[in-house]
């Protein structure tokens, strides 16, 4: 295996999966803005694998995808909660996000100058959209796994998928639950990696093109 990387959307769960992964060994950037987090990373999550799924699957033979899946009716008012605060930092131009996440926001839940893209009906055709093309581009292949972290016994078939003994695996943490959304930057662990680690090209992220 090259890479994990974790393409479930925001507020699905990736704070949890990532966290769990730090004591099997595994090196992860929840997050990663650069090109060398990627190089440092065995496992990245978030952004920007939810949207950059297919290009990350070509620079990286041999990798694989888990993609997360939650309840509507549990993830649209958590994600209404983050996008709430988001909304005023997605202009191109100014907001303090990283211009990467920006871009994955953007290309995932655009237009944000439809009547309402915080409504319900709006988040959730996005969602079924990118779990749409999530499953029709893995369909057939023994690299992708699929799982909701809130059902008993999902932790072991993430660590079956690895191919990591799991006789005495539990369940995965509880993470960023309610209006929390910094769980990971509160989690000290020596396996972590900055999402903008700087190497030879500074922080430079791919050029896709």
């Amino acid at each position: 295996m090259n890479k994990l990387f974790i393409i479930g959307l925001p507020r699905t769960g990736t704070t949890s999966i990532s966290v769990a992964l730090l004591d099997y060994g595994f090196k992860v950037a929840h997050t990663a803005y650069t090109k060398h987090a990627f190089e440092l990373a065995d496992v990245v999550s978030d952004a920007p694998c939810f949207a950059d799924y297919k290009e990350l699957d070509a620079l990286f033979p041999n990798s694989k995808f888990v993609y997360l899946d939650r309840a509507l009716s549990a993830w649209v008012p958590s994600m209404q909660m983050l996008m709430n605060k988001m909304l005023p930092e997605l202009t191109p131009k100014s907001g303090y996000l990283n211009p990467v996440l920006k871009r994955c926001i953007n290309k995932i839940f655009a237009p944000f100058d439809c009547e309402n893209p915080l409504a319900q009906q709006h988040l959730e055709d996005c969602y079924r959209a990118h779990q749409q093309a999530v499953f029709n581009y893995f369909a057939q292949r023994d690299d992708f796994l699929a799982i909701d972290i809130s059902h008993t016994g999902s932790l072991k078939q993430l660590l079956d998928f690895l191919g990591i003994e799991s006789s005495t695996a539990g369940e995965f943490p509880r993470l960023n639950v309610g209006k929390r959304v910094d769980n990971w930057k509160e989690f000290k662990h020596p396996n972590k990696i900055n999402s903008n680690s700087a190497g030879t090209e500074r922080r430079k992220f791919f050029d896709y093109s």
